[in-house]
């Protein structure tokens, strides 16, 4: 039986979109034997409020930091002037699942182009016109696409979703975890050197 290793994410995630250089360094450097299930772990719930000025500011303030920690991350902050920000992923994290569904690898280029439209094209992917948009970038059928993310069936996939990472025990994101027979192991993440993740991968395996 393969090991898993659980990746949870939230495609409005900062620190998540810090990650994907180190992300896709594991997808091509662990062995067969260990297969990736991707989760979304939904960050904040649905809201129509406008995010509070002192929460623009502490999420603007992560930018920065993201930005001298990671090598090669960049941040479009005109976000903050041409949008109206509100605390609220979870839109974004049902459009992965109506992406997925019209091809699985649509999961990680609809979060590559949420991530992509959010922070570096200073649009708004908590609206669902933006998303709508992306999904006629990548080629999807806006229609189904559409008519998914509105839908009861993809609700229920994401609370599904949220309930396995939090059953895992993870309450933060990114995170990985590695799951082998009865046994887990949290693993930590490294945004800049990724080959030592590979080896605690493999020690723990």
């Amino acid at each position: 039986m393969p090991a898993i290793l659980y990746y949870v994410h939230d495609p409005m995630c900062s620190w998540c979109y810090a990650f994907t250089r180190s992300y896709n360094y594991l997808k091509q450097n662990l062995p067969d034997d260990i297969v990736i299930k991707r989760l979304l772990g939904g960050l904040a719930r649905d809201t129509q409020e406008d995010m509070p000025e002192e929460m623009r500011q502490t999420i603007q303030s992560n930018w920065h930091r993201i930005q001298q920690t990671v090598t090669d991350i960049t941040f479009n902050f005109d976000f903050w002037k041409k949008c109206q920000p509100r605390r609220a992923t979870y839109m974004a994290c049902r459009a992965v699942i109506a992406a997925r569904e019209q091809g699985m690898e649509y999961d990680e280029n609809m979060t590559h182009a949420i991530q992509q439209a959010y922070y570096l094209h200073a649009k708004n992917p908590s609206d669902l016109d933006t998303l709508v948009g992306i999904a006629g970038e990548l080629g999807l059928d806006k229609e189904k696409f559409s008519e998914s993310i509105m839908s009861v069936n993809t609700n229920e996939e994401l609370k599904q979703e949220i309930y396995l990472s939090r059953q895992l025990g993870i309450a933060s994101f990114p995170s990985l975890l590695l799951q082998t027979g009865i046994k887990a192991k949290l693993i930590p993440h490294d945004y800049n050197h990724p080959e030592e993740m590979i080896d605690i991968i493999l020690d723990a395996s």
